[in-house]
């Protein structure tokens, strides 16, 4: 059985006892919806019996059909399972049924998805979403992969893969599935179809668009162009710090020749910084609605931006007290329920030509294989790359096609045709040019988009506009997912090196580490190679050749390390290398460095008093919940002379603190709501009104509120129109390094706003740093109650989890019965312990490390790992949330591998046979 490795006992029986009670209140609510909608009485029956239904069966014997051998399911008192078989075919049957048992609603919900059939389930209110997804193709290029790209082996295993799935369904009505079928049903007729191996292929689009680069940037940066200048512009996407913020190498090039690093290789000169000639200047503010559009599908698999990210690194057995490297990973995405991942063991009883895999780790449901974990041979870790691997380009078009070179293409168009629940048929006609489908036919919005944005100088006679493309390499088909059953085969650097090549969407930093004691990284990805002068930063005109990509970065080309002097490397989505040392252009959005900087200090603070690192101190470091923005600012907020005694009752808080953001924290609660307002006073009314995000209003505080009625509200109507006229940034580590660059120079024009209201003008840093404080006072007495002994940051600083479906659009009722939480977490925006928050929109949760591991290298059942929900998607399982609070306070669970580590643990063994 899986021990708490903080905490032996496990959790009290009082805990178990609330937690039971929980489900079972949850599973009251939901008969009693479903009650109300099927008819009291025998609905209520209905209910109970269909929540029960799709339990799966987690012992005894089953037969499978196409299995050749039997093959045992082992579970342990969490419900991860472990599947032992003699042949590779058995293996991934196996891996697909029990992946349907735990998770088939969630993988249907993929998969309509990715091929933009969402309608078919969930009606009308898709058909936007499905009209957009079908634009881009997904589903087309996973068949195109399927049919032209991938290995013959790697087939098989998605074929045997798709066999379990089906060989769960057969004869299954939708409510013997999930209790959302069940929910579902009573609103439409729909029935899941066969899984096919295209289905599993094409997830790999969704994630590569939720990891893809830099597009957001690219719009915004556009969009400022309309009230900002050349200098604010680069002041707010300042040049990455390389002097605060080590790159992920440091060793100089990689030579095409040999792939090893130059230290004497010169910089190239042919990358220049410069954005296409009147391209950023020819945008208006109607890219917003791109903006908008775009950001309705990213929302299905979490938000986008400069907190999706992750952390992994890895450190050698020369600096552990182990004598073995040891890997940590943490990847930061949307919290989901249930968790994107899902924790698994895949072991051939025998290894052989035709049983080639003893792995372990986290997966996919809906996909074979391991993602990120380890084998018998070596460990493996992920984190976002962040290359630009998207461009928008845009086109003149006509009636007969679209203009380049000076000529006049005609369109690749295909038909698409939506089926939608409940309606009829929607048709579509999509059109591409060289440079990719034409996202802006998708809506009326849209084809507004080039209408007043005219490419400066560059297309004088265009006055009815532009087409907008997407450039993006996911878009064509590729090998990413031989690369996944490469990697969980590998068994060295050079296994493991070849592998990565065929890892080209998303482009992934990869960390990894053998039992022979050696550790390395590997940067790969399909990385487009612009022309001269161009850099990705701004949308470019189509029409124009020289701004074509010309290829792609060669595999060798791209930076890796092997056994570093330093003995270990960092990843957290900074800098991979310095573009001065690299002739190469990867990104110019790169994370800013904040979080990898700190992994980098602690590991190198102990390794220089002599100190070894231990599974515990990796651990310790993934919670490490330091702000860098508070060592930064606060001791000059607290050099401020404020005379009000509430505010100077609050700013008190900040002396003495330790910068750490523990849940139970006043200070960091106080230091939170300050930065949130310094970026709204500093930057948010000098942004153009299309990247506004209104701030919400605060309601008016106690210690504003003992005058006369009429002032009462005069306040509520000044603070209606602050929030109104307000806007704010995101508070990402971006931000971090635009205020850092600013901070010391009291008069910048930054720091200075217009007097507003009853309030005076701004004329100095001190001057809004003091503001900011005092509306930071009353925003938390709002929230948090005029007490300050009873503040703390988890309080304001919560996570719920949602079901990605019925538990965001469904009924209340339903929500409450599918949803849990909320939790008060420490951690913050760009901390190690990364629970993201947009200082846009409050201090919610809104992305996580969506799980953890420790990998001990070589000695695999002392590893370490916990999953944010747990391995089920039933929402009223046992395992449905099972892993969430040791998830919060940073505890981890034992990770058994080896065949006596995995029979000690495991309570249910379930028997397939042919």
């Amino acid at each position: 059985m899986p021990a708490n490795t903080t905490d032996s006992s496990g959790p009290s029986d009082a805990k178990k006892s609330g937690r039971k009670k929980g489900r079972r209140a949850r599973l009251i609510v939901l008969v009693l919806v479903l009650a109300l909608v099927a008819g009291v009485g025998y609905g209520a029956y209905w209910s109970v019996f269909t929540v029960r239904a799709s339990y799966p069966q987690t012992s005894g014997s089953l037969t499978l059909d196409g299995l050749s051998g039997d093959v045992e399911v082992k579970r342990d008192s969490y419900g991860i399972p472990q599947i032992y078989a003699d042949s590779d075919a058995d293996l991934f049957r196996a891996q697909g049924f029990v992946q349907a048992q735990d998770r088939f609603w969630e993988m249907d919900v993929r998969r309509h998805m990715t091929s933009g059939r969402l309608s078919e389930m969930f009606g009308s209110g898709q058909v936007e979403t499905d009209s957009f997804l079908r634009t881009l193709g997904w589903r087309e290029v996973a068949q195109k992969e399927y049919d032209e790209v991938l290995d013959e082996s790697t087939k098989k295993n998605l074929q045997s893969y798709a066999e379990g799935v089906n060989a769960y369904l057969k004869g299954k009505e939708g409510r013997d599935i999930s209790v959302e079928y069940a929910a579902l049903g009573l609103t439409n007729d729909y029935k899941p179809g066969a899984w096919t191996p295209v289905d599993s292929v094409a997830w790999l689009k969704a994630m590569a668009w939720d990891l893809r680069g830099n597009m957001q940037d690219e719009i915004d940066r556009s969009l400022l162009t309309s009230r900002l200048d050349k200098d604010q512009i680069e002041d707010l996407y300042p040049e990455y710090p390389y002097e605060q913020h080590k790159p992920i190498v440091d060793r100089g090039a990689v030579s095409p020749v040999t792939g090893e690093f130059d230290p004497e290789a010169e910089p190239s000169d042919t990358l220049g910084s410069t954005t296409p000639a009147g391209a950023a200047e020819g945008l208006n503010t109607q890219l917003a609605a791109l903006s908008d559009t775009l950001d309705a599908i990213p929302a299905l698999l979490g938000p986008n931006g400069n907190g999706i990210g992750s952390n992994s690194w890895v450190v050698d057995g020369g600096h552990t007290t182990t004598g073995k490297a040891l890997l940590a990973n943490d990847p930061h995405l949307a919290p989901m329920l249930p968790s994107l991942w899902y924790q698994m063991g895949l072991h051939c009883r025998e290894l052989s030509e035709t049983c080639q895999y003893d792995t372990a780790g986290y997966t996919f449901s809906g996909m074979p294989g391991v993602i990120i974990g380890h084998n018998q041979d070596i460990a493996w870790g992920l984190t976002n790359l962040g290359a630009d691997v998207t461009d928008l380009f845009l086109e003149k078009v006509s009636a007969d096609g679209y203009l380049y070179d000076g000529k006049t293409r005609s369109f690749t168009t295909r038909e698409e045709t939506i089926k939608v629940a409940g309606g009829k048929d929607r048709k579509i006609t999509v059109r591409a040019t060289n440079n990719g489908p034409l996202v802006s036919d998708r809506s009326k919005e849209l084809e507004k988009v080039g209408q007043k944005a005219p490419v400066a100088n560059a297309a004088p006679d265009r006055a009815d506009g532009y087409a907008v493309a997407l450039k993006w390499t996911a878009l064509e088909p590729g090998k990413s997912m031989d690369a996944v059953f490469a990697l969980n085969r590998a068994k060295d650097f050079a296994g493991f090196r070849a592998a990565a090549e065929h890892f080209e969407v998303p482009s992934q930093n990869l960390v990894y580490a053998d039992t022979e004691g050696n550790i390395g990284y590997q940067a790969p990805g399909k990385i487009p190679v612009r022309s001269e002068g161009y850099d990705g930063t701004a949308p470019a005109p189509g029409w124009d050749p020289r701004f074509a990509w010309e290829g792609y970065i060669p595999f060798d080309e791209l930076p890796y390390e092997y056994n570093p002097k330093r003995g270990y490397i960092v990843t957290a989505n900074q800098a991979v290398i310095d573009e001065s040392d690299y002739p190469h252009l990867l990104t110019k959005d790169w994370g800013y460095g904040t979080r990898s900087q700190r992994i980098n200090d602690l590991l190198a603070n102990k390794i220089e008093r002599g100190e070894k690192i231990s599974t515990d101190d990796m651990q310790k470091m993934q919670m490490d919940n330091t702000s860098e923005i508070g060592a930064l600012l606060v001791p000059e907020l607290l050099k401020i002379n404020i005379s009000e005694p509430s505010v100077r009752e609050a700013q008190k808080l900040l002396e003495g603190w330790d910068y750490t953001q523990e849940p139970d924290s006043a200070a960091a609660a106080y230091f939170n709501g300050v930065w949130r307002n310094i970026l709204k006073l500093a930057f948010g009314d000098k942004l153009p009104k299309e990247l506004r995000v209104k701030g919400d209003c605060i309601n008016v505080p106690p210690a504003r509120n003992s005058g006369p009625v009429d002032e009462q509200k005069k306040l509520v109507r000044e603070c209606g129109q602050r929030a109104k006229d307000s806007a704010q940034p995101d508070g990402g580590d971006r931000w971090f390094t635009v205020v850092r660059d600013i901070v010391d120079d009291q008069e910048n024009a930054w720091w200075k706003a217009p007097a507003r209201g009853r309030e005076d003008a701004l004329e100095s840093r001190d001057d809004l740093f003091a503001r900011a404080m005092e509306d930071a006072r009353w925003e938390l007495t709002a929230k948090l109650g005029k007490n300050i002994s009873t503040w703390s940051w988890g309080r304001l600083h919560q996570l719920t989890l949602k079901n990605q479906t019925l538990g965001t659009e469904g009924p209340d009722l339903l929500q409450r019965a599918l949803n849990r939480g909320p939790w008060n977490l420490g951690g913050g925006e760009a901390a190690v312990n990364a629970t993201g928050w947009n200082a846009a929109g409050g201090y919610e949760v809104v992305w996580v490390p969506s799980m953890r591991m420790v990998v001990n290298v070589g000695d695999w059942d002392k590893s370490r790992w916990i999953n944010l929900s747990g391995a089920s998607g039933h929402a009223f399982s046992a395992h449905y949330t099972d892993q969430t609070d040791k998830w919060v306070e940073g505890e981890l669970l034992d990770w058994p591998f080896g065949p006596d580590a995995v029979a000690e643990s495991t309570v249910d063994t379930l028997k397939l046979t042919p």
